[in-house]
């Protein structure tokens, strides 16, 4: 069974930057599309970024791009996310997640496998 473990979050002021790392562990991690989501209280579950497993295209909503950048090191077997410029808006769960097929990379429900969540808190 795949296992996806999240770290990297907590708080940090508006115009801060954090980088989450996901490990992934239980599977070839070099065949997963990977992704990050997050979810606000109150909110629907929000894609965030996508890394396709052969071609390390990288995919974002406009509400992070330029902002979050996306990287993968297959050797490790960890997925990262960059987030820079950070805004209050950007608080939320963040959510790690593994795609098995090249499905559309982002709907959540396409997702096979997820992490438990790393908080991160914007303060304005």
């Amino acid at each position: 069974q795949v296992q996806l473990v999240e770290s990297g979050g907590g708080s940090v002021q508006a115009g801060g930057s954090l980088r989450l790392s996901c490990a992934a562990s239980g599977g070839t991690f070099s065949g997963f599309n990977m992704g990050w989501f997050r979810q606000a209280p109150g909110k629907e579950r929000e894609f965030v970024a996508s890394i396709r497993r052969i071609t390390g295209n990288t995919y974002y909503p406009d509400s992070v791009k330029g902002r979050f950048t996306i990287s993968r090191d297959n050797a490790k077997n960890t997925v990262y996310l960059q987030m820079n410029s950070l805004k209050p808006e950007d608080t939320a769960v963040y959510y790690c997640a593994a795609m098995v097929y090249s499905r559309s990379y982002d709907r959540s429900e396409n997702y096979d496998f997820w992490g438990q969540g790393t908080q991160v808190t914007v303060s304005s």
